[in-house]
């Protein structure tokens, strides 16, 4: 097993390296440590800004939030086992060749991936943080215990939706009483004590102790053990049968662009086991531990405040949406086949256009029982506006490989340069009067254009290839 973890690690660094130069990609952790740095030295002012502890719990659910949204392994375990892996990791796909279960090899797959997480975002936040703790006047020992909490509470994301997603891949019936039963015992707990139990992360970095740390500990090795004992990747060389779907959606698509190259996308999302659990553990529960974040800063906050942010990381997390369509296969499947590297990008970005109608119902849906409906239009405008101009950046600087170029620095700091400006510029206005919100139907513009020199981008470069 250990030997397996290793050749996955060295393997991972190889590709990074290839693609971007091992000097670039070993960049990575270090640029994140130092806007971390640089980010630290805000706390002082936002901490005086909060009430009396809540800037803890808000880092805290960031890094729930992270893992959260990492830890999807279960998921798309079959079609990261079956289709992905054998055209870009050799060790994974070593099932077909080697006496390896398929189990083995993606519990490998996931300590490496975990490593991987830590070691290039988790570990240069708190890094850059221990840096400046001399300047903003955090002692080491709070800094050792933010490094352990932040740890746990980054893991504690990532093993509960592996479990999650697990359950889901495995069965919807057992993942409907998994919920009925934490539903069950949540109630439980707060008619017998009042309230929920304390976050154990939060706990261990308040006042540390061996008990708290035995009890998280206990929790994460539960979860992460009953995820891979419950995985089952369908066997190599099964055969799957599905209904013929493609004429029916080819007609009802047959307004998007390339609607034959949508459905395609649209069907391999649907049998890859995405589909509802994408939504659900992609965007809603993200999205839900957003609100309660963003729930904390209402005291500080003007009225509609919490319902116009969580319209603009609305809008963030849509744009994720383009890299569900571009996870299961490749430009280099394509360069056989007449088919344009611009048309893939159009046909996989009017596909991503029809999936918003599910952010466009969670932003009616906040603005409906958070009391908001008088400025709805405000933040569904928000949503939308930064939702396309998020995909045209992502869209220019990765093309159709996002899940890869992520990695890069270059592509990162110039990613979070050019979406993170407009958004601060958007949400000052819409925090002076809602209805400034409105504003962000002026990106739709310049995401238009964009996208047009993203094509032009991205087929010079596949001419340049071949």
């Amino acid at each position: 097993m250990l030997d397996l973890f290793i050749a996955m690690v060295r393997e991972e660094w190889r590709v990074h390296a290839v693609l971007f130069g091992p000097a670039m990609f070993a960049l990575l952790p270090v640029l994140v440590g130092a806007m971390a740095f640089m980010g630290a030295f805000l706390v002082p002012v936002v901490d005086q800004a909060l009430p009396a502890g809540d800037l803890a719990s808000i880092v805290h659910v960031l890094f729930l939030l992270l893992g959260a949204m990492v830890g999807g392994f279960g998921l798309v375990g079959n079609e990261v086992m079956n289709r992905r892996f054998g055209q870009a990791s050799f060790v994974a796909f070593a099932a077909r060749t080697l006496p390896l279960s398929e189990q083995r090899i993606f519990a490998a797959f996931v300590a490496k991936d975990t490593v991987y997480y830590l070691v290039l975002w988790i570990l240069p936040v708190i890094a850059g943080v221990a840096l400046a703790s001399p300047f903003i006047g955090l002692s080491t020992e709070a800094v050792l215990r933010l490094l352990l909490s932040l740890t746990l509470s980054f893991l504690s994301g990532l093993a509960g939706l592996f479990l999650l997603t697990t359950v889901w891949g495995r069965s919807r019936l057992a993942f409907g009483l998994l919920l009925l039963g934490a539903t069950a015992a949540i109630g439980a707990l707060l008619l017998a004590t009042g309230g929920l139990p304390p976050y154990l992360p939060l706990v261990l970095y308040r006042g540390f102790s061996w008990s708290a740390l035995a009890q998280t500990l206990a929790a994460l090795g539960a979860a992460f053990a009953v995820s891979l004992l419950l995985f089952s990747p369908a066997p190599t060389g099964s055969e799957r049968r599905h209904p013929d779907r493609f004429g029916v959606l080819y007609a009802r698509l047959g307004r998007l662009p390339f609607p034959a190259l949508a459905s395609k996308d649209l069907l391999d999302l649907w049998r890859s086991g995405g589909g509802v659990g994408q939504v659900l553990f992609s965007l809603l529960i993200p999205l839900v531990l957003c609100w309660f974040l963003l729930s904390l800063l209402a005291p500080v906050l003007p009225s509609h405040g919490v319902l116009l942010l969580f319209s603009v990381l609305t809008g963030v997390l849509a744009s994720t949406m383009f890299t569900w369509l571009t996870a299961f296969d490749t430009p280099g499947a394509y360069a056989c086949l007449p088919v344009a590297v611009g048309d893939l990008i159009r046909s996989k970005l009017g596909l991503f256009a029809l999936l918003h109608v599910v952010p466009v119902a969670i932003v009616l849906g906040a603005a409906v029982l958070a009391g908001g409906g008088e400025v709805g239009l405000p933040a569904l405008a928000m949503m939308l506006g930064v939702s396309a101009w998020s995909v045209s950046v992502t869209v220019y600087l990765a093309g159709l490989s996002p899940n890869v170029l992520v990695y890069d620095p270059r592509v990162l700091v110039t990613y979070l340069a050019a979406v993170g400006l407009p958004v601060v510029g958007l949400v000052v206005l819409a925090l002076v009067n809602p209805w400034l919100g409105l504003v962000a139907l002026a990106l739709l513009g310049p995401a238009h254009l964009l996208v047009r020199a993203a094509v032009r981008r991205w087929e010079a470069a596949e001419n340049t290839i071949f």
